[in-house]
């Protein structure tokens, strides 16, 4: 699977998406267009939020799935929760 780049290689400035293209009818649409705060997110952090989806919402079934403690893993969320409200409020 090929990862998607979310910053620029050589300037570090956040990459974003110029074009979007269709293969069924060839439609292209142009622009300048943020990635989604969840893209925006690094691969740790979007399995983090998958797996958590995966259990129901379940902190406790994830720690003992993780085999880590409660605490620890509600401390992930938490910075996760924290990033994506910083991210959000760059949009503003």
């Amino acid at each position: 699977m090929k990862i998607l780049p979310k910053t620029c290689p050589s300037c570090g400035e956040a990459m974003r998406v110029k074009q979007l293209h269709c293969k069924g009818c060839d439609t292209q649409v142009e622009g300048s267009f943020a990635f989604p705060v969840l893209l925006q997110l690094s691969e740790a952090r979007q399995s983090f939020i998958v797996d958590f989806v995966k259990h129901s919402g379940s902190l406790k079934k994830m720690a003992k799935d993780l085999n880590m403690s409660y605490p620890t893993v509600r401390n992930m969320l938490d910075d996760i929760i924290s990033e994506i409200q910083t991210l959000e409020n760059k949009k503003s």
